[in-house]
């Protein structure tokens, strides 16, 4: 059995839904019931690789065979549910900061802890007055005079070198290759408490209104008019692939997935609208 570390990029709004309806929301995205935080399921993710793997043998040997089929055996992948890592909060400073808990970060360096990995930072900030936020010493772009602006709240910057770490490891496996993007989150990282990420995670989603049009009279058909919530564009996700030799070797599992993830793939609904494309980079093992 091997194990890989995934991580989702969303380059356009991302739609996980649950299809239940919470307050004036119809359609708000998947969140964990203890915590509240957003996830992507895996089964969202290991239903579009299936869908874009055309080997046939390949594609049951890795993701299982077809509901159809009588074939009596599971696939070789396993999907963990993909959880947020970074949420990208507008700035007053800098435009956007991508913005993380100790809780999520603590959770995730459990997750990396399943997979044989070098230089991983294992320091977190203990953010835990509300006041303040934690940025990389080597230099931010959302902090002017001692602070840093998100949304509405006024929090108190302070340079931790940690910070940068994180930013720099996580960087270079989520952004792979592109100096100037890795040099970009180092510059946009923010270690907030989790109560103050809590409330971030209620005000700093995107809503959509959507409406349906009645063709004959132009005007919104009845109970054509809803709102549908997204994690915005620049959100960070993680999770991990498990590889069992059922019928496909880790090799080829892997193998496989490296190659369909070369390209953005559409995750999560609404795609007809322009939700859930997004980068996906698979790192690590074991």
């Amino acid at each position: 059995m091997q194990s890989r570390l995934v991580f989702v990029h969303a380059l356009s709004p991302l739609h996980a839904g649950t299809g239940q309806e919470v307050g004036v929301i119809d359609l708000p995205i998947a969140r964990e019931k203890a915590t509240g935080l957003p996830y992507l399921p895996g089964s969202s993710i290991k239903g579009v690789l299936r869908d874009a793997c055309h080997d046939k043998k390949m594609r049951a040997d890795v993701f299982g065979p077809d509901p159809a089929s009588d074939l009596g055996f599971a696939g070789s992948a396993s999907f963990s549910d993909l959880r947020l890592l970074l949420l990208p909060v507008r700035s007053v400073i800098g435009t956007f900061a991508w913005v993380t808990s100790p809780y999520i970060l603590y959770r995730f360096l459990r997750d990396v802890d399943c997979i044989v990995m070098t230089d991983v930072p294992s320091e977190v900030p203990e953010a835990s007055e509300h006041h303040r936020c934690f940025v990389s010493a080597q230099g931010s772009s959302i902090v002017e005079n001692g602070k840093v602006l998100l949304e509405e709240l006024d929090l108190d910057a302070e340079a931790s070198k940690c910070v940068g770490e994180m930013a720099e490891w996580i960087g270079k496996r989520v952004f792979p290759g592109e100096s100037e993007w890795q040099r970009m989150l180092v510059q946009r990282l923010c270690i907030v408490s989790d109560d103050v990420l809590s409330f971030l995670l209620d005000t700093a989603t995107e809503i959509f209104s959507r409406i349906r049009m009645q063709e004959d009279a132009k005007t919104v058909a009845k109970g054509g008019l809803w709102y549908e919530e997204a994690l915005p564009a620049e959100t960070i996700l993680s999770g991990i692939i498990v590889a069992s030799p059922v019928k496909a070797t880790p090799d080829q599992v892997f193998a496989t997935i490296e190659h369909l993830t070369r390209k953005p793939l559409q995750l999560g609904g609404k795609a007809s609208v322009g939700r859930g494309l997004c980068r996906v980079t698979v790192v690590g093992g074991n």
